[in-house]
């Protein structure tokens, strides 16, 4: 820990000597030479660099924290008889033997397929078992940043309709006997429903029928790997044609809360402006995600005072800021250009992933057995919407 915090305070003292630098450098007309454009631009990736290693250091602390947790509980009480609550379902240990069992073995006896009819998927296969389901979606969370801010829910259906408030009523001032004025809320509905999102994993013979493999351990991690992925890109930008309809998409998606006067670039005061767009109750827990590209942009800007927009962060745990508020960086967000939403501010618990319950798992023993392999057809139902727009805010580039 004393190592990050070292680096955090190099992190920061290289910052202020960068921005020091640019400050010095701008010759009358704002700009910076050639030679020191690239000294400053060597200076800002060594900020970058530290904070890449930060990262790692706190990932590394994290596992070691968790390897060094103690694999059992002292039993501290006198041993007493008592009946235990019987799991049913996919979450009783016969069915997540059976399940298993079937994954490795070619032809499971009838004792496993007895076991395995109560998880029977309507689309062939088996639905996965409820402790390795909760496995899984810890694993998508890990991958998947929007996961994290966004609001979860379970599906048993296809369908859920979310009432949204459309119109607020108002109160009035009334003299005195005088009759109350009628002023109702009005309600829309958004429908969230379940979209199909599925891959197909190859797991050779040898590995699977060696005992040690931990094939649960294999499947959760390249799961959660490629639907993680998917799934992001979805979040941000999909379309709502077959997939979630991501923030970013003209019709269901966030607000356009500025729109820049230059295509290609942004200024300190649009992103104040995109701030203050944003109204008061959505921005105590808003974030701002962008792109690493528009990171670097975004740390040349000052506000009037001039003070840097961007915030480095000096204690473990806590994120870089931008205008007090916490940054979170994403591939699937544009970058700058003409035209794009390179920056999106708001409370992002106002996206709601719909999870439908039951990840399914459909073993193919004979399609590659030439290869001596076996392949694993992996699905899942998800769906997500903005249920109120006005909670995030995007900034849009002029088109040119």
């Amino acid at each position: 820990m004393n190592k990050i915090l070292e680096l955090r305070e190099k992190r920061a003292k290289a910052w202020d000597m960068a921005k020091q630098f640019l400050d010095a450098k701008r010759g009358e007309n704002g700009l910076l030479s050639a030679e020191d454009t690239a000294t400053y631009e060597k200076m800002e990736a060594d900020v970058v660099n530290l904070g890449k290693e930060i990262e790692r250091l706190e990932r590394q602390a994290t596992i070691d924290a968790e390897l060094a947790r103690a694999t059992s509980t002292p039993i501290m009480t006198k041993p007493e008889a008592r009946g235990g609550i019987d799991k049913i379902g996919r979450a009783s240990e016969e069915y997540k033997t059976s399940f298993w069992n079937a994954m490795r073995v070619k032809s499971p006896l009838p004792a496993v397929y007895d076991a395995l009819q109560i998880g029977t998927d309507s689309e062939g296969g088996f639905l996965v078992p409820d402790e390795f389901e909760k496995t899984l979606v810890q694993a998508l969370e890990e991958e998947n940043i929007f996961r994290q801010l966004a609001k979860i829910i379970q599906t048993s259906s296809g369908d859920r309709k979310i009432p949204v408030v459309a119109t607020k009523g108002n109160a009035s001032w009334i003299d005195e006997e005088g009759a109350f004025p009628e002023s109702d809320d009005s309600f829309g509905q958004i429908s969230i429903g379940a979209y199909k999102l599925g891959t197909m994993i190859k797991v050779s013979e040898e590995l699977l029928n060696d005992s040690v493999f931990d094939i649960e351990g294999y499947i959760s991690t390249e799961f959660a790997r490629r639907i993680g992925t998917k799934e992001e890109e979805a979040f941000f930008t999909g379309d709502g044609k077959g997939k979630p309809t991501g923030i970013l998409d003209n019709t269901g998606g966030a607000n356009v809360g500025v729109t820049t006067a230059g295509a290609t670039t942004m200024t300190a005061d649009e992103l104040i402006d995109l701030f203050y767009s944003l109204r008061a109750p959505y921005r105590k827990k808003a974030v701002w995600l962008v792109n690493d590209t528009t990171i670097k942009a975004i740390r040349k800007l000052k506000d009037n005072q001039g003070q840097y927009l961007w915030q480095p962060s000096l204690t473990a745990g806590t994120p870089d800021m931008i205008l007090g508020r916490p940054v979170k960086t994403s591939s699937y967000m544009p970058t700058i250009a003409a035209g794009a939403k390179s920056v999106a501010f708001g409370d992002f618990g106002y996206y709601w992933i719909a999870d439908r319950q039951g990840r399914s798992f459909k073993k193919l023993s004979e399609l590659y057995a030439a290869t001596g392999q076996v392949g694993f057809l992996a699905s899942q139902r998800v769906d997500g919407k903005l249920v109120l727009a006005e909670a995030v805010q995007v900034l849009k580039h002029k088109a040119s």
